[in-house]
């Protein structure tokens, strides 16, 4: 049997083989272990690098993605962050560890009702979820430093660019859902936006409305 300090060896060495280098995230997702964020069949798979199925038909990201996501967004601690997508609350939690204050939501208020519980359990303070259409943001906690997107948009979303502040960072997928989609990094100056194309991904769509379940 794999020790868990082993298997956190592992996991961590997996990160880094992978691009993830930034020793804040690296201390973050070294902290925030992924098995309660994973549940039923797919359990005993928490700790492999690879994207696993949660409720709602929404997936819960490779802990590599998750990790290059976090590092391009490069979090500070005075940070107010908006993660749009919820999911498992997985990203979230490791936002917590880096930001002052992390804001998410998801259309599905199943998932949010469970992600709430999990941050209840491992007593993270500073998150607060909601359930809500995340392509409109969160306009009445805007501006934000720093704003996640964990599901694909064909442009990063007007709402959200308007939701950043100066100097902000926002980290999005984009590009058609059922094709490859390329992990945009935008940063707000004063006199508008500037785009860098980071690496190829591949993420459920960023959807409008609430979820049904």
């Amino acid at each position: 049997m794999t020790s868990d300090a082993e298997r956190k060896m592992q996991f961590l060495f997996a990160l880094r083989s992978r691009g993830v280098t930034d020793a804040r995230v690296l201390d973050a997702m070294e902290k925030v272990d992924r098995g309660p964020f994973v549940k039923g069949l797919f359990a005993e798979r928490a700790y492999e690098d690879m994207p696993l199925p949660i409720a709602c038909g929404q997936t819960i990201s490779q802990p590599s993605v998750v990790g290059l996501m976090t590092q391009a967004l490069k979090v500070t601690p005075r940070d107010k962050v908006l993660e749009v997508g919820t999911g498992s609350g997985y990203q979230a939690a490791i936002l917590a560890h880096l930001a002052r204050r992390v804001y998410t939501v998801d259309r599905y208020k199943r998932l949010v009702n469970e992600a709430r519980a999990i941050f209840d359990a491992q007593d993270i303070t500073n998150i607060t979820v909601f359930t809500a259409d995340g392509s409109h943001g969160l306009p009445d906690q805007a501006p934000f430093d720093r704003i996640l997107v964990t599901a694909a948009a064909e442009d990063p979303p007007g709402p959200l660019l308007a939701q950043l502040k100066i100097g902000g960072i926002m980290v999005v997928p984009v590009g058609q859902s059922d094709a490859v989609q390329s992990l945009i990094r935008v940063t707000r100056s004063e006199t508008g936006y500037e785009y860098d194309e980071l690496r190829p991904v591949r993420f459920v769509p960023l959807l409008e409305g609430l979820g049904k379940e």
